[in-house]
């Protein structure tokens, strides 16, 4: 029985693999590196790269970051990268359900305030109250804060009924 070893061209492919994935590292956040589960070495090896300005300086780390990226397991960070982009994107589909809510607030008043009660099932007295100072507003310094304070309200009581 012949045991065949990849091709210089497959190893290759593999160790740019591995680089990529790594690179997928260095724009993440302290507390995210941290939960990873990463040595101690990549771990070092990317918080450097991302302190980097040199183009030519970030280039060899991530080449640094591709070979410790052999010893690490691939699959796991792979998986952990996958579950912190479907975090991401439902903050930002909740992000924009918020922004929709406010809009449609603003436009439709008390009416739209009923259908977003029916909606998320909680009747809020604070958001109510907003909306009632919205209309008798004149400053247009004032209306714009009372704006994003409708949109942080909706976003928290759409945070509050998210599975």
């Amino acid at each position: 029985m012949t045991i065949y070893k990849p091709s210089k061209n497959a190893r290759k492919r593999e160790q740019q693999a591995l680089q990529q994935l790594g690179e997928h590292l260095i724009p993440l956040k302290p507390e995210e590196l941290d939960a990873m589960g990463l040595s101690e070495d990549l771990l070092e090896a990317v918080r450097a790269a991302a302190r980097m300005k040199s183009r030519e300086a970030l280039r060899r780390q991530k080449q640094l970051i591709g070979k410790l990226m052999r010893k690490a397991d691939a699959d796991l960070v792979r998986a952990r990268l996958e579950q912190l982009g479907a975090r991401e994107r439902g903050e930002k589909q909740l992000f924009a359900r918020a922004e929709k809510w406010r809009d449609r607030l603003l436009r439709g008043g008390f009416d739209a305030l009923q259908e977003f009660t029916a909606a998320t099932g909680h009747d809020d007295q604070e958001l109510r109250e907003l909306l009632r100072q919205l209309d008798v507003t004149v400053n247009e310094r004032a209306e714009k804060t009372l704006k994003r304070q409708v949109f942080r309200r909706v976003h928290a009581i759409l945070v509050k009924i998210a599975p």
